[in-house]
């Protein structure tokens, strides 16, 4: 293999890819993406990696910046991927959100929505309530590591604070670094999950190997003095569970709906708390249930969508995959005394025939499918007793894809799409559109 040319050269950025950097074109015309760039500006960069139709590359120094470029916020920032553009700034970021989506609407699914949906937008740091640490033990640094991935992923960034982050986790990532060096089972953790509630943040270590008595003393002394309730997972999702004899409350409230949703260390939740309230306002909004109507919610999760559309609608279906979050939604039915909602378990990437909410009629449809979208179901589901669709989108990639299956194939329309960022300074894209039968 070809030794990589890493001579530094003059470049002009011309746009923005999906991922967040900037566009230019080598003198061959072959395209190369450069991360710490943006439109407008010329950079001097370095290239990184190199592919038979686009090159990678790094700015290594801004010649003409936009006036688009502020300065990054956290120290972080370049090592750490965790986030890719801080140095945009946040009023542009979901401007660039809403391009990409429409150019994945355009140039996958060949569909315009009629209208364009004003973004939705919250706090811009401190949100981040949910996610996954890295851990490495690095002899050369002589230290353990705790953080998310460089770009490159076979690394660990070395930082000791994340902005993004809610503060009671992301102003600690220095002294969750000191705690698991102390351990005598440093080696034998790759990764803590955290996730927070109203009341409660958890931080669940997952480790490979029995621990010591002494290092769960210094785990659960570590969690008494910084207000973490610390969980411990031995092996697959099934063996979390409490360091000590305590289990804390770990719920969220939705105040507006007056529902409290409970859920476990490890379950999914929306990681942006504010955004996720008006999303799901946005999406009822869109989907304008009556009374007497009775609404699908598929990939339903714990109910995020699904109780607080019951106080609007007749009767409320959710469906969810993970036969752990179906029973979780059922305890969340039962606990908030709603009567109009029922869930199941069902695989929504398989046979549906058999299921039997499919045998019985509604009147709207939510999809929150994950990254791959909701392609399968779509296409096995009777649409024609819809009123409207809403899709909500972690991946503008397929909901662009299932747009086109819907406009194209079953003659719906698409009425209108925006996007929410519920990841701020991420180049992550969360959308919302809405299909109505032509």
């Amino acid at each position: 293999m070809a030794r990589l040319d890493q001579t530094p050269f003059p470049a002009d950025i011309t746009g923005l890819t999906h991922d967040g950097r900037g566009v230019a074109r080598l003198p061959d015309g072959k395209a190369i993406f450069i991360a710490g760039a943006l439109p407008d500006e010329k950079v001097v960069a370095v290239r990184t990696a190199r592919h038979r139709s686009f090159d990678e590359a790094k700015t290594v120094e801004v010649v003409e910046a936009s006036s688009e470029r502020v300065e990054p916020r956290c120290p972080h920032f370049g090592t750490c991927a965790g986030c890719a553009l801080q140095h945009f700034d946040e009023a542009k970021q979901i401007i660039a959100k809403q391009r990409v989506l429409q150019e994945n609407l355009e140039r996958i699914g060949h569909v315009t929505p009629k209208s364009v949906l004003e973004p939705l937008v919250d706090a811009a740091w401190g949100y981040r309530r949910k996610g996954r640490l890295s851990v490495r033990r690095v002899d050369k640094k002589g230290r353990t590591l705790v953080g998310f991935r460089e770009s490159d992923p076979r690394f660990v960034a070395d930082i000791s604070e994340c902005h993004t982050v809610i503060p009671a986790i992301g102003q600690k990532i220095g002294a969750i670094s000191a705690l698991v060096d102390s351990l005598d089972g440093r080696r034998d953790i790759p990764q803590i999950e955290f996730i927070a509630g109203d009341e409660a943040v958890v931080l669940t270590f997952r480790h490979v190997m029995p621990l010591t008595p002494g290092d769960r003393d210094r785990l659960a002394a570590f969690g008494a003095d910084h207000g973490f309730a610390i969980y411990l997972q031995p092996g697959g999702i099934e063996s979390v569970h409490p360091l000590g004899d305590d289990e804390p409350k770990l719920a969220f409230r939705l105040p507006a709906w007056d529902v409290e949703l409970k859920f476990r260390p490890l379950d999914f939740i929306q990681v942006n708390a504010g955004l996720n309230q008006h999303m799901i306002r946005r999406t009822i909004e869109l989907l304008d249930p009556q009374r007497d109507e009775r609404v699908l919610d598929l990939f339903a999760g714990l109910g995020n969508f699904t109780l607080p559309l019951s106080r609007y609608a007749r009767e409320v279906v959710g469906v969810e995959g993970e036969a752990g979050l179906v029973q979780r939604a059922r305890e969340n039915v039962t606990h908030n005394a709603i009567t109009n909602v029922e869930f199941h378990a069902a695989d929504l990437a398989k046979d549906l025939s058999r299921e039997p909410w499919m045998r019985e009629s509604f009147d709207k449809l939510l999809l929150d499918p994950p990254r791959s979208g909701a392609d399968f179901v779509l296409a096995h589901l009777p649409l024609k007793q819809f009123k409207r669709i809403v899709y909500v989108s972690c991946h503008p990639a397929s909901l662009a894809r299932d747009a086109a299956f819907l406009v194209n194939e079953k003659g719906w329309v698409l009425k209108s799409a925006g996007v929410m960022d519920m990841f701020p300074h991420t180049a992550h894209v969360e959308s919302i559109a809405v299909f109505e039968p032509r």
